[in-house]
Order: structure tokens, then sequence, then C-alpha cells
């Protein structure tokens, strides 16, 4: 229990307490949890999509995708834009993508990457919304971070930051065990049988271009395979 609630107070803003110890190793083995955290995230958007539909779709979709944001802190459009400020000041230029992406700073491609995933994220959740399809609306966070597990086992940490804090956390069976959940989801919200295919492009992706894994690939990942598997969904629809 303790790991799980490391898990959602580390990838929500919820306030969720606990008073015992903690030691580096639960917090490292926290990471097999953080799908979890995607339960209360896709209740918290599901919730506030509901309660603005009450009124309009469209209105829904806005309350839904701001309390996207909210819920997460925004942590991982952070490491979105992060990712598109490098990938897009690199010019194919490996060391020249590792500077820029340890600078702190948000640039051109890292504002215009964050409007366009916010707008899509809108545009589908009104879609979605339309459709009824809230099964798909609730589950699409948990399938997400499920490629935290992959990208941290198949990909080497970068630096001595966040990835690095969690290398030899996840083992085959935690892998195995989220991919039967995953399973099992889907036949609730077909689009999650869908989420291995992004989770395996932005990993090879990542191995290409970076060599390796650091807390804003997952981040850019987690928004990413969001955006797909909620494009799936409409398609389904």
């Amino acid at each position: 229990m303790k790991r799980i609630v490391l898990a959602i107070q580390f990838m929500t803003r919820l306030p969720v307490p606990w008073r015992g110890a903690i030691t580096a190793d639960d917090f490292a083995a926290s990471m097999r949890w953080f799908p979890v955290a995607g339960l209360p995230v896709g209740a918290a958007v599901a919730a506030a999509a509901w309660l603005g539909a009450c009124r309009d779709p469209l209105l829904g979709a806005l309350a839904g995708t701001i309390a996207w944001a909210a819920i997460t802190g925004a942590l991982h459009l952070d490491g979105l834009a992060d990712i598109a400020d490098a990938a897009g000041a690199a010019h194919g230029d490996e060391s020249r993508l590792l500077r820029a992406l340890a600078d702190p700073h948000v640039g051109s491609f890292g504002v215009t990457c964050l409007v366009l995933q916010l707008a899509a994220k809108l545009v589908l959740l009104d879609r979605l919304i339309a459709a009824g399809a809230w099964a798909s609306i609730l589950l699409v966070p948990l399938a997400a971070r499920i490629g935290i597990l992959a990208w941290q086992y198949w990909l080497p940490p970068l630096g001595n930051g966040l990835a690095l804090r969690f290398a030899g956390a996840v083992r085959p069976h935690h892998l195995w065990l989220w991919a039967m959940v995953l399973v099992c989801t889907g036949f609730a919200a077909p689009s999650i049988w869908f989420a291995p295919v992004p989770i395996l492009l932005w990993g090879w992706w990542l191995k290409r271009r970076i060599g390796g894994i650091s807390g804003d690939g997952h981040g850019a990942g987690i928004e990413l395979t969001e955006s797909v598997l909620l494009s799936v969904a409409f398609c389904l629809t």
C-alpha cells in the first residue's frame, strides 16, 4: 500500500498522506505502481467532463482538459515541451540535443507542441463525450502510464536524473502483470489494446534520437500515448 500511495503522490497533485518511513528502495519500487495513478487522473477528467457536459459537450471537454493538467500538475506537459524544444533545436546533432534537453527554459518548439497537445485533447474529449465513450476517458491515463515501465526497462537512464533513481526497479514479471491488465481493461475500452503501438514507437524514437530515457522522456511519452489512444477511441466510436 505504501508504494501505491507514493506512486499517486509522485504522479498527481492529490493530497494523499503517508506518515510512515520512506526509503530510497520504496521510492524506486513505487514506479511499478505508476499506472495505478492513472485511475484517479482518469476519474477526475471523466468527472469534470461529465459535469461540464451537463451544460454543453464542448464545455465538458474544456473542463476535462483543465482537470487533466491540474491533477497532474502539468508534469508530463513539461516533459513534452522540453523534448520538443530539444528535438527542434538539435538539427540532428545528438550532443546538441542533450544540451538543449538540460536547458530548463521553454522555447518556441515547446510552446507550439503544448498548444497542439492541449488542442488535441480538447477536441478529442469533445468528440468522445458526445459519443458517450466514458470508459475510454477513464482508462486512457492508466494505459499510457504502463509505458513508463516499458521505457524504464528497455532504455538506459540518461544522466543523473529521475530515470537513474528508478534504474533496476522494473522486472519482466511487472511488465507481464500490466500487460494482462491492459488486455482486461481493453474489454471495457477497446482502444486500450492499441497502447503497445505508441509505447513501442516512442521507445524506439528515444533510443534512436536520444539514446536513453529521462524524466522528460517519460512525461512526453505519457502525453503522446494519451493523445494517440484518445484518437483511436474516437475512430472506434
